[in-house]
Formats: structure tokens, C-alpha cells, sequence
């Protein structure tokens, strides 16, 4: 787990669907930057990611309702949730608030690993089965080359 420690991008995140795990990188870069920021930074980078959110849970969700992928509407559930909590402490940051705002980049850390473990995951083997006819494979290593579904 992550808690109370920077998140940061490495091939455990990896799930083998491309697409995925490129915005997941991305992802994982605004809370590093988000982590790293002072406090006259983060009302841009939380709009940063306000923005990516949007077209990250966006891009999941239609591949969920595109594929009729079965255990969508708790994922999506989840992603609606988190979109909330963005938009509520972007509020409370634009009244001066820098503690709330840390508090939910620290958050979104510790919650990204499990979500993307559980939820992403069963995605993304959905995702390459239909379009491969099996789960993707990964190896893991220090320096490898990861074969994964475009």
C-alpha cells in the first residue's frame, strides 16, 4: 500500500491493456506532481486533474458500457464518487483550504493501487479476452519488456 508515501509509476502497475495503463501513468504523475506541489500550485494541477479524471473514468466507463462488461456500475459507482470528492475539495481549495486538498491528493494515492488491483484489472483482462480471446500477460521485471494488448 501506499500510505503516507509518494505514489509513484513502476511495472507493478501495469495490467496489460495498453490504453489503461497509459492513462494510468499519467495519472500516477499528476499525484506525484500534486504531491510535490506548493501550495500556490495546487488549485492548476488540481484542475490538472480534474480534467484527466474526467476523460480517464470517462474512457473506462465506455469501454464498461461499450463491452457490457458485467460488474460495471459498482466501477463506475467508484469513479463517480471520486469525481465528487474532486469537485467538492476543488471548493473548499478555491476558499483557501491547501489541507483538504493534500488530504485528497494523499487519498487518491493510497486508493489508486487497490482500485486498479481489483477493478482495472478485471477490466483489462474483460477488454484483452474479447479482443484476443485471453487475459493479457505480463512479465514483471526490473528492466523488461512488457507484452501487453494495444
Amino acid at each position: 500500500m501506499n500510505e503516507n508515501g509518494p505514489l509513484n509509476w513502476s511495472d507493478a502497475h501495469i495490467l496489460g491493456y495498453a490504453p489503461m495503463d497509459q492513462i494510468h501513468e499519467e495519472f500516477v504523475q499528476l499525484i506525484a506532481r500534486l504531491q510535490a506541489a506548493r501550495d500556490d500550485e495546487l488549485p492548476e494541477l488540481l484542475g490538472a486533474m480534474e480534467e484527466h479524471l474526467q476523460a480517464h473514468f470517462g474512457e473506462e466507463n465506455a469501454w464498461m458500457r461499450n463491452t457490457d462488461f458485467p460488474p460495471r456500475d459498482c466501477h463506475i459507482e467508484q469513479h463517480d464518487a471520486v469525481l465528487k470528492s474532486v469537485h467538492e475539495v476543488q471548493e473548499l481549495l478555491a476558499q483557501g483550504n491547501t489541507e483538504v486538498c493534500r488530504a485528497l491528493v494523499q487519498a487518491l494515492a493510497d486508493w489508486f493501487p487497490n482500485h486498479a488491483t481489483h477493478l482495472d484489472s478485471a477490466l483489462a483482462h474483460w477488454l484483452c479476452k474479447r479482443r484476443l480471446g485471453g487475459k493479457p500477460i505480463i512479465l514483471r521485471r526490473s528492466i523488461s519488456s512488457n507484452i501487453i494488448c494495444d
